[in-house]
């Protein structure tokens, strides 16, 4: 059968930067088989495959070794190919039901916004060995309900310098690490890097569901509810993100790199 698989850079509009998902819409659900072989031929941090046969969609997310319950740049991604075909008009609501939860996207003036949940962190003692394992000594470290190691850098320059061992971070419980400062750059609030070895991801790009626990910490922290951030990748994206009361909210653009035919 011939399918149709698009390659969109998700928050950015700019080609070869954010993080680039794979999006395919269906009018049924693929076999689980079947879509992890697809997503690891595409070899992307996430390819979202959407069944578009029912109501709310079914969205998953594949990396290339195992399937997760959320992802925000293939959400973005997902929704963004759905209003640019015409699927979907640009004044209606998107709505997902993920593995896990259901979500709401809309187009808006200043990108797609999602609505996300909002996760929990808590206080963790002093993880050992992370100046080892990363190349800095952060001044906190947190953890998420979702299983995120958030690790708090003193300053910027830790999060750019960061050079983490990718083949020990699971091994001493960092399989799933966010680090994150505060910036002097006055156009954003926070930056961040995030590693996910233990997904097979040594560094995701720009990461839209890891907002659902660091922009309510990172309230808790400073009082302020409407962030602007930058995930410092070698890709670089652009995030904003506004904390609710119950939720997150998630805003970003994107763009389509290709769209190409499979035969399977």
């Amino acid at each position: 059968m011939k399918y149709t698989i698009h390659q969109v850079d998700a928050f950015t509009n700019e080609i070869f930067k954010g993080n680039p998902a794979g999006v395919m819409i269906l009018d049924q659900n693929l076999s689980h088989q079947l879509m992890q072989n697809i997503a690891s031929e595409m070899n992307l941090s996430e390819t979202a495959f959407v069944d578009i046969s029912q109501s709310p969609f079914d969205i998953r997310f594949f990396t290339p070794t195992n399937e997760i319950p959320l992802c925000g740049h293939a959400t973005l991604a997902s929704a963004y190919i759905l209003y640019q075909k015409n699927i979907v008009s640009k004044n209606e609501t998107i709505n997902f039901k993920t593995l896990e939860t259901n979500l709401t996207v809309s187009q808006q003036d200043d990108g797609i916004r999602m609505v996300f949940p909002k996760f929990k962190t808590k206080a963790i003692t002093k993880v050992e060995h992370f100046f080892k394992l990363v190349g800095f000594e952060p001044s906190k470290f947190y953890l998420s309900e979702n299983g995120w190691v958030i690790a708090i850098a003193k300053n910027e320059s830790d999060i750019i310098n960061a050079s983490p061992k990718f083949s020990e971070l699971d091994t001493h419980g960092l399989g799933h690490l966010i680090i994150t400062s505060l910036t002097t750059n006055g156009s954003l609030d926070y930056v961040l890097r995030c590693f996910a070895p233990k997904s097979g991801i040594n560094e995701d790009p720009v990461t839209g569901s890891v907002q659902c626990a660091l922009a309510p910490l990172w309230n808790t922290l400073t009082g302020t509810t409407n962030f602007t951030v930058k995930q410092l990748s070698a890709r670089t994206g652009v995030l904003n993100v506004n904390v609710l009361d119950n939720n997150v909210e998630i805003i970003g653009k994107a763009v389509t790199f290709f769209e190409a035919d499979m035969n399977i």
